[in-house]
């Protein structure tokens, strides 16, 4: 009995000390586990900061957009044909200076194709078409200007237009005829003020909401031949037509500005 009351304090010893001994262990552990946590920040910051790399915005080419409203002028020369009557008198086909405005609106439907209608008028510099018949009678025509109304349609590679256009041609015609020098009344069988119109030209955006522009066009007015006076009449009939070279410059209100690509 004393042998086994003995024994069971020493056994309670030997637990309490084995215990103790395995919280040192992990308590121990702890304080390792907390001290490399604590270091791992300062190894990152030794180690230096990860480099950052800040790209650049990339830009895209600059889109042109030809949809839309523009005014401008033009400044050029005008041409008229050489016309007789039989044979028996010629008309004058001098040089003329022209200068005038215009305006239209354009529709780019596709990527490279642009619809658009134009309203033009060109003032020309005097310079009378004169024909001088036997008897005293002469004609004059004081051609003041020419306008136009026209479809075009045209190919565009971004800033660049080539087109072709044709419609309706108004001559503003000052015609007289005089015998002797006097003022006498005339019939023509035809109007030849309102006839048709052809042309091409090329146009380049040189600026935002700007482009300039070089064009031919040629104007037909038709046959005409004298009714009254009746000394005229067998003489026939003359044509008139004007060829013009045209430099211009638009004002546009669609250009559209360079597109910024953000990544």
């Amino acid at each position: 009995m004393c042998v086994g009351m003995e024994g069971a304090p020493h056994e309670g010893v030997a637990e309490r000390f084995s215990e103790t001994n395995i919280m040192k262990k992990i308590l121990a552990a702890l304080v390792a586990f907390a001290a490399l946590t604590a270091a791992a920040p300062a190894t990152g910051a030794d180690l230096g900061a990860r480099p950052y790399y800040n790209k650049a915005p990339v830009y895209a080419a600059p889109l042109y957009n030809w949809t839309g409203f523009y005014i401008g002028g033009h400044v050029g020369g005008a041409f008229s044909g050489s016309n007789d009557f039989n044979g028996a008198v010629l008309s004058d086909s001098s040089a003329r200076v022209l200068g005038g405005i215009q305006a239209g609106l354009d529709w780019q439907f596709a990527q490279n194709w642009v619809l658009g209608t134009e309203g033009q008028y060109s003032w020309l510099g005097k310079s009378n078409l004169t024909a001088t018949f036997p008897g005293g009678y002469v004609y004059t025509n004081d051609q003041r200007g020419l306008g136009s109304i026209t479809a075009r349609i045209g190919y565009t590679w971004g800033p660049g237009l080539v087109y072709v256009k044709g419609g309706y041609a108004y001559s503003d015609n000052n015609e007289r005829v005089t015998l002797g020098g006097v003022p006498t009344a005339f019939l023509l069988n035809g109007n030849h003020s309102n006839g048709w119109t052809v042309g091409t030209g090329l146009e380049y955006m040189v600026a935002p909401n700007w482009s300039v522009k070089g064009e031919y066009m040629y104007y037909d007015f038709g046959s005409t031949r004298f009714v009254t006076p009746a000394a005229l009449a067998p003489f026939g009939s003359f044509h008139t037509d004007d060829h013009t070279l045209k430099l211009g410059v638009n004002y546009r209100f669609n250009f559209a500005s360079p597109v910024v690509a953000r990544y």
